[in-house]
């Protein structure tokens, strides 16, 4: 049976977490308001949920709890960021206010990050440039858990993007989506529910379709966005290795199978080509373009036509990519966030262990 905590008390405990690591008072208020972000926005797969994970990192001295995070390299519109080996939660919001800096001079800024850790949901990073009337972009690379169309191999992350877009009177168009098919929390979350995967997340170490959301305990991979290449799974590896080149390749980051694994019991490739895991980030001031408020109306018309799309059966209303993630949001703000028995397990455990109170 789910676990119903609210949305503050949750994120102060989180907060102290992130202390009793070492992180400064500050770098965990943050930490714990990225990482929560995912949790109010309906993507269990990467909030509380992911919490122990960073702690068993931080213990098999896999995360900086106190990066000194740094500038290496920089143009009137770009810089490249050394995270320090410190939590992605802090390190990319860092990375991100200084592409929104650079933005709000030369008309658009970019970062590229290495040596950073997992940086929970995307969206969270690209929405900071939503406040500045900029368009914000957010991706990461992550552990090699994909196979490139036709291979056995793994050697993508799940490797997401998002990308968020300020309107006038209608919400923001927010998209953040993995370019696999499915992101490894959503087979974590199948397990702890005991259910099997749908047909075109997953193959065994053959190759073959599986709906074991297990697989990848016993070799198996994840299927690029689109499953297999007569459903465009092609496509979906194709936009893997633009984030893993943009996010690594160009800041200095491991890449590609040399990426370093999640979890803790598996150690970093013994023959690394660059430094931790690396990100991309980048803001876009929309007055470089055009007028900001002549955009908006057109973003508002945009959005109120798509709402108005004939629908196949007449019932079901068309999405806006954020629509979703906004009403989880504003749900859970008011009534709680839903924990699964596991996640409350896990959580239980770090509050015995860290003697900090939890319900």
């Amino acid at each position: 049976m789910e676990k119903i905590i609210f949305y503050h008390p949750l994120r102060e405990f989180v907060s102290q977490v992130f202390v009793r690591m070492g992180c400064p008072v500050a770098d965990a208020a943050l930490a714990s308001r990225a990482l929560l972000q995912a949790d109010l926005r309906g993507i269990d797969s990467h909030g509380v949920a992911r919490l122990s994970g960073y702690v068993r990192l931080w213990k098999a001295n896999r995360i900086n709890a106190n990066p000194k995070v740094r500038v290496v390299h920089e143009s009137p519109s770009t810089v490249v960021v050394d995270g320090d080996r410190g939590l992605g939660l802090t390190v990319a919001p860092q990375a991100m206010d200084l592409a929104i800096k650079k933005a709000q001079t030369a008309g658009t800024g970019w970062a590229a990050i290495r040596n950073s850790n997992h940086f929970g949901i995307a969206a969270y990073h690209a929405m900071k440039a939503l406040e500045h009337d900029m368009i914000g972009i957010a991706m990461t690379n992550a552990s090699p858990l994909v196979a490139p169309t036709f291979a056995v191999e793994r050697m993508l992350g799940t490797n997401p993007i998002c990308v968020a877009i300020p309107a006038g009177e209608q919400p923001p168009f927010v998209a953040d989506f993995a370019t696999s098919a499915a992101a490894n929390g959503k087979l974590e979350i199948l397990q702890r529910k005991n259910e099997e995967a749908p047909t075109g997340w997953i193959q065994n170490k053959k190759g073959e379709p599986s709906a074991n959301p297990h697989e990848l305990k016993t070799g198996g991979a994840l299927l690029p966005l689109g499953g297999d290449r007569e459903r465009g799974g092609h496509k979906g590896f194709c936009l893997g290795a633009w984030v893993d080149i943009f996010s690594a390749v160009l800041s200095g980051a491991n890449y590609g199978p040399w990426v370093p694994p999640f979890v803790d019991f598996l150690a970093p490739p013994a023959n690394p080509v660059g430094e931790g895991i690396g990100h991309f980030l980048g803001a876009m001031r929309i007055d470089a373009f055009r007028p900001s408020q002549e955009f908006k109306q057109q973003m508002d018309r945009w959005i109120t036509r798509f709402r108005q799309t004939q629908t196949i059966d007449g019932v079901h209303a068309i999405t806006i990519p954020g629509d979703p993630e906004r009403e989880f949001e504003k749900e859970r703000l008011a009534r709680g966030i839903p924990l699964l028995p596991k996640v409350a397990d896990d959580l239980q455990q770090l509050s015995s262990e860290m003697n900090i109170k939890l319900w």
